[in-house]
């Protein structure tokens, strides 16, 4: 049975069964929908992106020919984030393929579809995974297609270096974890040209699988060695393909994604922010915000949100999530400078304002972080799960077995209410929160928990991987 399954964000699953048919077939279903709808781009060409992890070379060749054989034209952009091509795509009205796992293990992988307007939906994944069934394809051919190369990354840079202004981090030095991240020169080029002083750390030779919504305890370790050892206002870093960022304050504490997705709709002057149900209670209490909209988890629903909420009349929207990537709904003016709407996640932006909010409040980073009065919230990951165990799980604690519920609850003081939009989100009798679904994209059952002090979160998140292990055994 094939593991390949779209996601929250793309079709992913591991290298023996991406590679090869299953990527020529689903890329050529891709162009299909695109030569249905004449969305291809104006001579036909289709951009294809990469990351550093060791699959993605032949993955993205195998994508050239599967282009080049639907009589389209394929355009190779090299190694860049994800959001870069994303950009490039847009500005040049081309559809577009990442090749990315982003940050899971190396014997993985996946694809990302663009069109030339942005992200595909949910709608354009059904249709991909018919064409897919149409073609009923036996084999791949040989490789033979020679695309064409463009630089899409020096477009993404000056994107935020002529927004930021050439002072906006002057003064700031700022630890780079580089690890194996497709942005990690990009990150280190656009804080210097921002007056910053970048100060490169841990880059790889092999692929590290950073999740930045679980973070491996060694790079928090890593972390707090390098605040310690040396003056950083910051250490910040991004996922493998670029598009969730990673910062940690000058003490080597890493802040999580919605609180980073939050100061940035802060410093942008966001009057809506649109963020699943797995970002912080605490955003409805901030007042920063004039709405708040919750959705489902992954990138397509967030941006349906953006949408709507700009047919409401929002006059400056951004999204996130609770893993990091913001999505940038509107144009936003500052400091007499525009910066356009880039409706995918990036992580450039957030890494950048979030410092730039630091600098001009005057505030370290662990400052800002605690004036938000954010609920300390945790998330880890059980690996190996089939997903048809965390779906037992959660009807189990959601409707079929009360008494299960409540015994399992007790302790907390039973279930208050139950949020049923992704996976199964608790709240308990004594204000506590936790949070079981289904990866989207991977074998894995992720846990959320907020409660009110850092002792009882992590007791919670303990807790609480401990009986979904034993539940899901």
């Amino acid at each position: 049975m094939t593991s390949l399954k779209f996601g929250t964000s793309g079709l992913r699953g591991l290298v023996t069964e991406l590679a090869g048919l299953a990527t020529y077939s689903h890329v050529l279903a891709f162009c299909a929908m695109l030569q249905e709808d004449g969305a291809a781009g104006p001579q036909g060409e289709v951009l294809i992106g990469q990351d550093l992890r060791s699959s993605s070379p032949l993955i993205a060749a195998q994508s050239a020919q599967a282009i080049a054989d639907a009589g389209l034209v394929p355009v190779d952009c090299g190694a860049l984030p994800t959001p870069a091509l994303a950009l490039a795509a847009m500005n040049r009205g081309m559809p577009a393929i990442m090749v990315t796992g982003s940050h899971i293990p190396d014997d993985r992988n996946g694809l990302k579809f663009y069109r030339a307007t942005g992200e595909i939906d949910k709608a354009d994944e059904e249709r991909i995974l018919a064409w897919h069934a149409q073609l009923a394809l036996a084999s791949a051919p040989a490789l033979t297609a020679a695309p064409a190369r463009s630089e899409a990354v020096v477009d993404y840079r000056a994107r935020y270096t002529t927004f930021f202004g050439d002072h906006a981090l002057k003064g700031m030095t700022i630890g780079v974890y580089q690890h194996s991240s497709v942005g990690r020169d990009v990150i280190s080029d656009a804080l210097a040209a921002l007056g910053a002083q970048p100060v490169p750390l841990g880059r790889s030779d092999r692929f590290i699988p950073v999740d930045t919504e679980a973070l491996r305890p060694e790079d928090e370790e890593l972390a707090r060695q390098w605040a310690g050892s040396q003056q950083l206002n910051a250490i910040v870093s991004t996922d493998g393909d670029a598009d969730r960022p990673l910062i940690a304050d000058e003490a080597g504490r890493f802040l999580r994604g919605d609180l980073v997705g939050a100061l940035t709709a802060r410093f942008l002057g966001a009057d809506v922010i649109v963020t699943p149900v797995t970002s912080n209670s605490a955003l409805e209490r901030l007042g920063l915000f004039e709405k708040v909209v919750r959705t489902r988890v992954g990138s397509p629903y967030v941006i349906a949100g953006m949408e709507q909420a700009k047919i409401e009349g929002a006059r400056i929207v951004v999204g996130f999530e609770a893993n990091g990537g913001v999505l940038l709904g509107s144009e936003v003016m500052h400091g007499g400078r525009r910066l356009a709407a880039l409706p995918t996640r990036d992580a450039l932006l957030p890494i950048l304002a979030t410092l730039a909010l630091a600098k001009s409040e005057g505030m370290p980073l662990s400052a800002l972080a605690a004036e938000a009065r954010f609920a300390i919230a945790l998330s880890n990951r059980l690996q190996e799960v089939p997903q048809d165990r965390t779906a037992g799980l959660i009807a189990r604690l959601d409707t079929e077995d009360s008494g299960f519920r409540d015994a399992a609850f007790a302790a907390h003081g039973g279930v208050a209410a139950r949020d049923r939009r992704d996976g199964l989100r608790l709240t308990l009798g004594n204000g506590a929160t936790v949070h079981f679904r289904a990866s989207g994209n991977a074998p894995e059952l992720r846990v959320y928990v907020e409660a009110p002090t850092p002792e009882a979160a992590d007791a919670m998140l303990a807790e609480n991987l401990a009986f979904a292990a034993a539940q899901t055994r």
